[in-house]
Order: structure tokens, then C-alpha cells, then sequence
């Protein structure tokens, strides 16, 4: 690795992620849909982002927006959306799958490594509403699971840092803990030094305009139009490489 801490970036499309490259990052998380959490990027995505940059890119396999307890249904989609992802190149996945309680469903995951091969494989921010997180945590390193990314369930990793910190502790040389959530210039490297990290997950975006929509501005594609259909998320260059500086 050829910085102490590696930085890997949430990315919401081939744009992000040549920024998420040009400012430093090591490794991305390629999605669609971030206003929403973060959705199954498109396979052409993905294929257009395998070619343009060279570091590892994760893929978030996620087939809906809201809870992480999925039908039947969803399960499929996401098994072929994995073994489609690894045919098209990602160097691996990110989900999370719970019970309705909120506990991991660990015959869904089960089901859904075996299509992973030898693939990194990160569950996702799922884990930050699990009502155990120490059981959650032997749970995924029963299951095999490389990395879980965490906020430390809190509403950013800064606040979630005493949790983050257990959890490294606790999964050492089982599992990587990855702190997501909040982070930016102002408290990378607090959150690195307390909790004892090696990797950060951030998602730094600012909005680029489009005013194609403007001619008509009553008419909305979304149901609640958010966010504003004149303007877009993309990730901020610049503020990887003031982190990347200060890490």
C-alpha cells in the first residue's frame, strides 16, 4: 500500500470516480443513486470505470432504496448482479442483508457469498442498525466477510468513534473495520488516531449544475423532486487530496 491509510471513495459514477482517482484515492465504491444511500450501478458503469482508472473498485450490490430486509425477488437480483459485477471486472462487492429485527440474515448472506469466489466482500452500512454490534461483528466473521464498513452506528464516524474504536479492537486479524460517515478534512485523522484504522470510506460531492430542466420548472421526475433536478452531486477532487495531504 502506498500510504498509511488508504482512502477509498464512494463513488456515483464513472465522473466520480475519475475524480476519486485524480485526487488520490486507493480504492472506490462504485454505485448509482447516492441521494438514496447508494444503489447497483449499471454494468455500463462499471465497464467505462474498469477502463478509465486502475485501482481497486468495489461495487455496491443493493437493489432498492429503504430497509435492508429483502424478498425473494431481491435476492435474485442481487445474485446475478454479483456474478455479473465479477464477470465485468469489479475486484469486489458490498452488501448487507438483515431480519426484520434487525439481526444479520445470515442464510441470505450464505447465499449470496457463494456466487463471491475469491472476491473481497464488505458489508455495508446495514451493520449500524444492527441491535448487537459485537454479535453482528462475529457473525460476519463467522460468514467470511473481509470488511464491514461502519459508521460506528452513529450518525457519522466522528461520534461513532468509542464503537469504531471496540470494533477494530475486536475484529483484529478477523476482520477489516472500514469507518464511514461524515469524515472530511476537519476530523480524518482524529478519527484515525483514536479508533486506530488503517482505511477511511468518504464521499466528499459538490453540486455541478444542469439547466436543461430549466424551460419547464413545474415538471418533476421525482416524487418529492430531491434532490433539485438543475443541479448534481459529483465527488470533490479536492478534498481527497487535502486529506490525502493531511494523512
Amino acid at each position: 500500500m502506498k500510504n498509511d491509510i488508504l482512502i477509498e471513495i464512494c463513488c456515483g459514477g464513472l465522473e466520480d470516480a475519475v475524480e476519486a482517482k485524480k485526487g488520490g484515492a486507493d480504492r472506490i465504491e462504485l454505485n448509482s443513486a447516492l441521494f438514496l444511500g447508494g444503489l447497483t450501478p449499471s454494468i455500463g458503469a462499471l465497464i467505462e470505470t474498469k477502463k478509465a482508472i486502475n485501482i481497486p473498485v468495489m461495487v455496491m450490490i443493493r437493489p432498492r432504496p429503504g430497509g435492508f430486509c429483502y424478498s425473494e425477488y431481491d435476492i435474485l437480483a442481487m445474485e446475478k448482479d454479483i456474478q455479473l459485477a465479477l464477470e465485468y471486472g469489479a475486484d469486489g462487492v458490498a452488501f448487507g442483508v438483515l431480519n426484520q429485527d434487525g439481526t444479520v440474515n445470515q442464510n441470505a448472506c450464505k447465499r449470496l457469498l457463494k456466487h463471491t469466489g475469491n472476491a473481497e466482500v464488505v458489508f455495508h452500512r446495514a451493520f449500524d442498525v444492527t441491535p448487537n454490534p459485537i454479535e453482528a461483528l462475529d457473525t460476519l466473521i463467522d460468514l467470511g466477510f473481509k470488511r464491514v464498513l461502519t459508521s460506528g452506528q452513529k450518525t457519522n464516524a466522528l461520534e461513532g468513534a468509542a464503537l469504531l474504536k471496540e470494533l477494530v479492537a475486536h475484529g483484529e486479524g478477523h476482520i477489516e473495520i472500514l469507518p464511514g460517515g461524515g469524515i472530511r478534512q476537519n476530523n480524518a485523522m482524529d478519527i484515525c488516531k483514536y479508533t486506530g484504522c488503517n482505511q477511511i470510506h468518504m464521499g466528499p460531492l459538490m453540486l455541478k449544475k444542469d439547466t436543461s430542466t430549466a424551460n419547464r420548472p413545474d415538471i418533476h421526475f421525482y416524487g418529492k423532486s430531491i434532490p433539485s433536478e438543475d443541479s448534481y452531486q459529483i465527488v470533490d477532487s479536492n478534498v481527497i487530496k487535502d486529506v490525502r495531504r493531511m494523512l
